[in-house]
């Protein structure tokens, strides 16, 4: 199926293996973060709650799993810490982004970013990358009653750009992200996260790439 780009409004990226390469930095934080605790869960565990919010990741393990001598909120904010400093010297956008967002914004279209991750990242990565210019409107998840798969995220981004969910098509990499914009009613682009393993499931999603670069050359036929 072909994306003709006349048929939307907007673009709404998620940010987390869409923009920049971060997921592998996760693993690394959230690895860190659980050792220290004598909680001894690895890089491919975590594939279990890739797309949730990072307090939902963490209830999920400490239910699962549990720890002592620290607080699940600790844990969380250890994780934050340590993105932080992971970004700041590892941050670079993937492949094609830019040269997409520039497209788009040269386009007319309004550019909005909805993600599960917290402002403070948020932040950190549009810094980074010297991306911020391009979004009309950013939003985490952590600012909704509930995260990904729940749509609220998406529909509150279209809410601000004032444009239909209809007329919004979402970039995502995770299974969670494409529930998420699925149930908001918008159509969604898959370019699947390189550093998780094969999900048959994400077929679900209305169109698929290997990279940005192959979507933005889709949108430019």
């Amino acid at each position: 199926m072909n994306i003709k780009l006349t048929d939307f409004e907007a673009v709404i990226f998620d940010m987390d293996g869409v923009l920049i390469d971060s997921e592998p930095l996760w693993k690394v934080a959230m690895e860190d973060a659980f050792k220290s605790v004598g909680c001894s869960l690895t890089r491919k565990d975590f594939q279990k709650t890739v797309g949730l919010r990072l307090d939902e990741v963490i209830r999920y393990w400490y239910e699962h799993t549990g720890w002592e001598n620290a607080t699940p909120k600790q844990v969380e904010e250890s994780i934050v810490h340590r993105m932080i400093e992971l970004l700041k010297v590892n941050g670079n956008p993937l492949v094609g982004v830019v040269e997409t967002l520039e497209y788009l914004k040269l386009s007319g279209k309004k550019i909005g970013l909805a993600t599960s991750s917290y402002e403070v990242l948020i932040d950190t990565v549009l810094e980074t990358l010297n991306i911020r210019h391009y979004f009309d409107f950013t939003h985490s998840a952590e600012n909704e009653a509930y995260g990904k798969p729940h749509p609220a995220v998406y529909l509150t981004v279209a809410e601000k750009l004032n444009i239909p969910p209809t007329k919004c098509l979402v970039i995502e990499d995770s299974l969670n992200g494409i529930i998420s914009g699925k149930a908001a009613r918008m159509k969604v682009v898959c370019i699947p996260e390189k550093s998780h393993s094969p999900e048959p499931k994400l077929m679900v999603a209305d169109y698929h790439f290997e990279d940005m670069l192959l979507f933005l050359t889709e949108i430019k036929a």
